[in-house]
C-alpha cells in the first residue's frame, strides 16, 4: 500500500488499531457532488506567496507557502466542476466589527484576535475577500460564516437541499479546524464526503497530516487530486442544470 502523509506521524499501535477496527473503509461515491472550498481567502493565505513565519507577520492567521501551493490544486479541481456543471460553493469570514467584539470565542485562544482579521498593514485587500487565483464565477455560491464549520449559523445546508446534492467534494483550510469541522457536521448530515489531500492546507504539519488521518479513518474518503479528477470526470454532464443559480453567484 502507497504511503500516505500521516504514516509517519503514527506509531505502530496506531496503526494496528485502525486496521483492526475496520477505521478508513472506502466509501461509495455520490451521484450528485457539490465541491465546498473552504475559507481560502487572504486571511488564511496572505497576498503573496512566502514562509509562514514571514506571511504571519503580517497575516496572523496564514498558512504561508503552503496555501499558494495547494492554489493551482484547487483551481484545477474549480475548472473541472465548472465543465461538467457541478455546483462549487465558497465559504468566507464575515466582516467583524471595528471593536472586535463579535470576535466571540476566537478571542479565547489567540492573542492576536483584536487585530480581528482585517486588513493587514501594506495592503488594502481585506481579508475575508476569496484569493483572486480562484474567484467565484458568475453560477457559483458564496456563504458567510463566524465559526470553524460551513453548516454552523449559515444557509449551506438549504443550498444542498435545493440542489439535490448527495456528497462533498472538500478542499480548503485550516484542514485541523475549518475543513475537519465542516466534515463532522458533512458525515453528521450523511454526506459522503472525499477531502482532496494536494487541496487542503495547515499553519502547522502535524495538524494536516494527523487530522487527515483521522478523517479518512472515519468521515470520509481523503483521496489525491487525480482520483477527485477521475470521480468527476465519470459523472455525467449538466447534473445541475435545473436547480444551479442562472445569474450572479449567491450570496448566503
Amino acid at each position: 500500500m502507497a504511503e500516505r502523509i500521516w504514516d509517519k506521524f503514527l506509531t505502530e499501535r496506531d496503526k494496528q488499531v485502525f486496521a483492526a477496527g475496520g477505521f478508513g473503509a472506502t466509501m461509495e461515491p455520490g451521484k450528485r457532488p457539490v465541491l465546498l472550498i473552504i475559507d481560502v481567502n487572504y486571511n488564511f493565505c496572505g497576498d503573496r506567496p512566502e514562509p509562514i513565519l514571514e506571511s504571519i507577520k503580517r497575516w496572523h492567521t496564514s498558512c504561508g507557502q503552503d496555501a499558494w501551493d495547494a492554489l493551482p490544486h484547487i483551481k484545477t479541481l474549480i475548472d473541472a466542476c465548472r465543465r461538467k456543471g457541478l455546483p462549487v460553493i465558497y465559504t468566507t469570514g464575515l466582516e467583524r466589527r471595528a471593536d472586535g467584539w463579535d470576535a466571540g470565542a476566537w478571542a479565547y485562544k489567540n492573542k492576536r484576535t483584536d487585530e480581528h482579521l482585517s486588513k493587514a498593514p501594506q495592503t488594502n485587500r481585506d481579508g475575508n475577500d476569496i484569493m483572486d487565483e480562484i474567484a467565484p464565477g458568475p453560477k457559483d455560491i458564496v456563504v458567510r460564516k463566524e465559526k470553524p464549520s460551513a453548516f454552523f449559523g449559515t444557509g449551506l445546508m438549504g443550498y444542498l437541499t435545493k440542489l439535490g446534492a448527495d456528497s462533498i467534494i472538500v478542499t480548503g483550510t485550516t484542514t485541523s479546524g475549518c475543513v475537519r469541522g465542516s466534515v463532522i457536521d458533512g458525515f453528521s448530515y450523511n454526506y459522503r464526503l472525499q477531502v482532496v489531500e494536494e487541496g487542503c492546507f495547515d499553519r502547522s504539519q502535524a495538524s494536516h497530516a494527523i487530522n487527515l488521518a483521522d478523517m479518512n479513518a472515519k468521515y470520509a474518503d481523503v483521496v489525491n487530486i487525480d482520483k477527485a479528477l477521475a470521480y468527476i470526470e465519470s459523472l455525467p454532464d449538466n447534473l445541475f442544470a435545473e436547480t444551479l443559480p442562472a445569474g450572479k453567484s449567491t450570496r448566503g
